[in-house]
């Protein structure tokens, strides 16, 4: 058998990056965009006022989704903000997320002042655990913002039977899920609000951007508001400000590559798809590999490919493990953001305006939020145990074939492995 390359023996694959991977080489953006934004030079209206890329995109992502309201805007955190602030909760109301985000996904909540609290995670798809959440809901609880991880999709079905118990909305963060199923629906399209970013890494970009989406007409209206001002009429009329809002108006050069992308974007979606299946395929018989778990007739888009390690079956961490196959030529990280969102200073501190503990202050003393080890076990198994492997839409069949020979070969070599971990620990 080979010697294993983290041993001194000869890599699978050396020297040649994979697309996406450390640059910005895999994006899948040309031509289409570069023509669109020479219209927009070319009209000299850059601005949402009288420009056509912004209405445009609305409508073609809405009319993607099937969804009735769109609103564009500066960032997936905009996006959320959005949502949040055409729901309008009062200050120290509480809002219920996961705990594996970005922190784009809690800031909407502390900007609205209200309160962030963290579910835990189900170990099969990454989402929100319903029991868990039903279990932190109090009477101010007033949304839950589920977050669709890696391109898979939260468990909804008993998400929405909390908010209808309970009379809560729903927000899907689909940042990291464009064209994900959940049993045969697009994500986003289930809760009462859905939201998208635009972000450099995402699946469709345009460096920075978001999109809001409801089929509720009222929420339609907030929405769109909350995003210019509370300005009804901007560009066409009289001021008239009629509810608080934030600028978070998508520029038309934004709107010139974002509606680029939305045509391409079941192409780059069905790609990752298809690499992602063929990997887990591949890889899912491994002892101590656990592969994502996709609902009957759900579609996973693979934002990246988060598999998880049974680190005492296996006998390696998922650290050594992630090190071997990285020096075997394949991309894989362990860990993802490390720890729960919450165990980060910011929120741990509750110090979010000057040196006020507002609006954690308008808690009763015994509903405090904990912010600490342990508050959400699950979570924190779950990111010792992940394995990150990136995917991206351009790589070619010898590329998802070299990561899975990195496996293959690794996997070959466990006792090989297994001493080597010992040895250096």
């Amino acid at each position: 058998m080979a010697v294993l390359a983290i041993n001194g023996g000869e890599p699978i694959r050396s020297g040649k990056p994979y697309p996406g991977v450390g640059s910005a080489a895999g994006r899948t953006v040309g031509k289409e965009e570069l023509a669109n934004l020479e219209k927009v030079i070319e009209s000299g209206m850059l601005n949402r006022s009288g420009g056509k890329f912004i209405p445009e995109v609305e409508e073609k992502f809405a009319r993607h989704l099937g969804m009735k309201h769109c609103t564009a805007s500066t960032s997936g955190t905009a996006a959320i903000h959005i949502a949040v602030g055409a729901l309008n909760p009062s200050p120290g109301d509480e809002i219920i997320t996961g705990p594996i985000t970005d922190m784009g996904t809690v800031i909407p909540i502390l900007a609205q002042n209200a309160i962030p609290v963290f579910g835990d995670l189900r170990r099969d798809n990454m989402g929100l655990d319903a029991e868990d959440v039903e279990r932190r809901i109090t009477e101010r609880t007033r949304a839950i913002i589920p977050v669709h991880l890696c391109g898979n999709a939260t468990d909804m079905d008993p998400l929405m039977e909390l908010a209808d118990k309970y009379n809560l909305c729903v927000i899907e963060d689909s940042s990291q899920a464009y064209g994900t199923l959940y049993k045969g629906k697009h994500v986003g399209t289930i809760g009462h609000m859905g939201t998208f970013s635009l972000q450099q890494s995402k699946h469709i970009t345009s460096g920075d951007g978001g999109l809001t989406v409801t089929n509720d007409d009222e929420l339609g209206d907030r929405m769109a508001l909350f995003a210019n001002k509370g300005w009804p009429h901007y560009g066409r009329g009289d001021r008239d400000y009629v509810m608080f809002g934030m600028n978070y108006r998508m520029t038309e050069l934004q709107a010139a590559v974002v509606s680029a992308q939305i045509d391409k974007v079941d192409w780059v979606t069905g790609r990752r798809t298809e690499i992602g299946d063929r990997i887990c395929e591949a890889v899912k018989d491994y002892p101590g590999i656990q592969v994502p778990s996709i609902t009957e007739g759900g579609r996973h888009t693979y934002w990246f490919l988060g598999l998880l390690v049974d680190q005492e079956a296996l006998g390696v961490s998922t650290s050594y493990l992630a090190s071997a196959l990285a020096k075997e030529g394949a991309p894989a990280n362990a860990h993802y953001i490390g720890k729960p969102i919450f165990m980060y200073d910011l929120l741990r501190n509750k110090k979010i305006y000057g040196d006020t503990d507002f609006p954690f202050s308008l808690q009763s003393e015994d509903q405090q939020v904990r912010y600490e080890e342990g508050a959400n076990p699950q979570t924190e198994q779950i990111l010792d145990d992940l394995l990150q492997i990136p995917v991206n839409e351009n790589y070619t069949d010898q590329d998802t074939e070299d990561i899975i020979k990195c496996f293959e070969k690794v996997f070959a070599n466990l006792d090989e492995l297994r001493e080597s971990y010992k040895a250096q620990a």
